[in-house]
């Protein structure tokens, strides 16, 4: 039964696809709050990290970005007035940014479609299978870091 054989699939082109459309859904559903998808990773790592901040630095790594990129982003959020940046107490040549009351705000809004967005997707898996799905993704995001030499995300 040639007919009946089943489609090759590839990892690079499945993980692009899904990384693109969920990003351009969420980019669509949040665009009324101001804020692009990069803006509320930025603004998610500013409330789960240091209460003092985090570096330029810091960002960029957690972005898995450039800091050309990083800066840019992060200067259309302090005017947008989201974010504050600061030189960092004991390093003058590093800034620590961060996140402003206005930021918290359009944070906890963005995250509620953040989750009903996930929920939604989500909803293609069974039940059973969705922390299972998840605990994958996150070894092979491991995975595909530690086949690039960084081994520490």
């Amino acid at each position: 039964m040639p007919g009946n054989k089943e489609p090759q699939r590839r990892l690079p082109p499945l993980l692009r696809r899904a990384w693109y459309s969920l990003n351009q859904t969420f980019r669509h559903r949040i665009a009324h709050l101001g804020i692009t998808p990069d803006q509320f990773s930025i603004l998610r790592w500013l409330i789960e990290g240091d209460a003092r901040g985090l570096t330029q630095q810091a960002l960029t790594d957690l972005m898995a970005s450039d800091p050309n990129t990083i800066t840019s982003i992060l200067r259309r959020m302090e005017i947008a007035g989201l974010i504050s940046r600061h030189t960092h107490e004991s390093d003058r040549r590093a800034r620590r940014v961060r996140i402003k009351p206005e930021g918290r705000r359009v944070f906890r809004d963005a995250l509620k479609t953040a989750a009903e967005l996930q929920a939604s997707i989500l909803n293609a898996l069974p039940g059973t299978r969705r922390q299972g799905f998840l605990r994958d993704l996150e070894r092979i995001a491991n995975a595909c870091a530690s086949a690039n030499g960084d081994h520490g995300n």
